[in-house]
């Protein structure tokens, strides 16, 4: 059988939201061994990722959401065109 290579295109939204993932991810890491080690700033990290929560992905919408307006491609929520 024939293998084709995988030429998958890796994209901005793709790597906005990896980002994301990855910030979200290490910020609760961070906020899970502070107050492991009860820290007395565990606290505002705790509150830091509870608002993080909620603003990475806001970002990562309004970034791809961005991209598509500057660059003519269909942005995610926008109606379907066809009528």
């Amino acid at each position: 059988m024939k293998q084709t290579p995988n030429n998958r295109k890796i994209t901005s939204k793709q790597i906005a939201a990896m980002t994301g993932v990855v910030l979200l991810v290490f910020l609760y890491l961070i906020t899970l061994i502070l107050a492991i080690v009860d820290s007395s700033i565990s606290g505002r990290f705790f509150i830091l990722s509870l608002c993080c929560t909620l603003v990475v992905p806001i970002i990562v919408f309004l970034y791809s959401w961005m991209w598509a307006r500057l660059t003519g491609k269909k942005a995610p929520g926008d109606p379907d065109s066809e009528a």
